[in-house]
C-alpha cells in the first residue's frame, strides 16, 4: 500500500502541469507559477525541512555539533547546485533560455527532495496507515504547484509539449522510486543520519533555486500584482497542508 501510494503522490505533480496547459500558458500565468512556486519553496524550507534536518542531527549529534553538521549537508547542497548550474549553459538576458534553465535545476533538485519525500511516505504508510494517509495528502497538495511551475517553464522554452510531459512523468515517477527503494534496502537507506544528510543537500538546493533563480525572476516582474497572488496563494496551501 506504502508502494502505491507514493505513486499516486507523483499525479499530483501531473495535475500542476494539467492546470498549466489548460491556461494555455500565457505570460502572466508563466508569472504566477514562478511566484507561486518561490513562496511553496520558502515556506517548506521555514516550515518544513529547516526543522527536520536540525532535529535529526540534533537528536544524534547535540545541539552544537548537530547543527554544524546540518549546515555542512545545506552548504554542500548549495555548492552541488553551484557547480551544476556553471555548467548548464549560460542563460543571461535569453528568456527563453532562463526558463529552461530554472526548469532544469529545479527539476534536478525535486527529483533528489522526492525520492527523499517517497522514502519517508513509505516507511510513514507501513507504519501507520492514517497518520501516513495524512502526511500524503500534505505532500499531495504542495506537488502541485511545484507541477505548475515546472510545467510552464519547460513548455514556455520549448513550446514543446512532448519535452515538457516527459520531464513532468520524470519528476512525478520520483517519488515513487523513492518508495520502492525503501522497498527493497530497508533501514539501510533509510537510517537517519543518511535521510538527515540527504534532506540536508536538498534544503540547500531548494535555497539556491529560491534564492538565486526565482527570486531574481519575481523581481524583474512588470506585473507585481500577479507575482503577490502567486506567493499569497502559495503560502496558502502550505499552511493548508500544516493543519491537516
Amino acid at each position: 500500500m506504502g508502494l502505491f501510494i507514493t505513486l499516486v503522490l507523483g499525479l499530483f505533480i501531473i495535475v500542476g502541469a494539467i492546470i498549466t496547459f489548460a491556461s494555455k500558458n500565457n505570460d502572466r500565468f508563466v508569472d504566477f507559477s514562478i511566484s507561486l512556486a518561490f513562496s511553496v519553496m520558502i515556506m517548506l524550507i521555514l516550515v518544513d525541512l529547516i526543522p527536520e534536518v536540525k532535529g535529526i542531527f540534533t537528536s544524534h549529534f547535540g545541539i552544537g555539533k548537530g547543527i554544524i553538521l546540518a549546515a555542512l549537508s545545506i552548504l554542500l547542497g548549495i555548492a552541488l547546485l553551484k557547480i551544476l548550474d556553471i555548467f548548464i549553459p549560460d542563460h543571461d538576458g535569453k528568456k527563453k533560455e532562463e526558463l529552461n534553465h530554472i526548469g532544469l535545476i529545479s527539476s534536478i533538485a525535486l527529483v533528489l527532495h522526492n525520492i527523499i519525500e517517497g522514502m519517508a511516505v513509505y516507511n510513514a504508510v507501513n507504519s501507520s496507515f492514517k497518520t501516513g494517509l495524512l502526511i500524503s495528502i500534505g505532500v499531495g497538495l504542495h506537488n502541485i504547484p511545484l507541477g505548475m511551475v515546472i510545467s510552464s517553464t519547460f513548455y514556455k522554452a520549448s513550446n514543446n509539449k512532448k519535452k515538457a510531459w516527459t520531464v513532468i512523468i520524470l519528476v512525478s515517477l520520483s517519488t515513487f522510486i523513492g518508495g520502492f527503494i525503501t522497498m527493497l534496502l530497508g533501514g539501510v537507506i533509510t537510517s537517519d543520519i543518511v535521510e538527515g544528510s540527504l534532506l540536508g543537500v536538498t534544503l540547500g538546493m531548494l535555497i539556491y533555486i529560491s534564492i538565486f533563480e526565482l527570486l531574481p525572476k519575481i523581481c524583474e516582474m512588470k506585473n507585481k500584482k500577479n507575482a503577490i497572488w502567486g506567493i499569497s496563494l502559495g503560502i496558502v496551501l502550505i499552511l493548508l497542508t500544516l493543519l491537516i
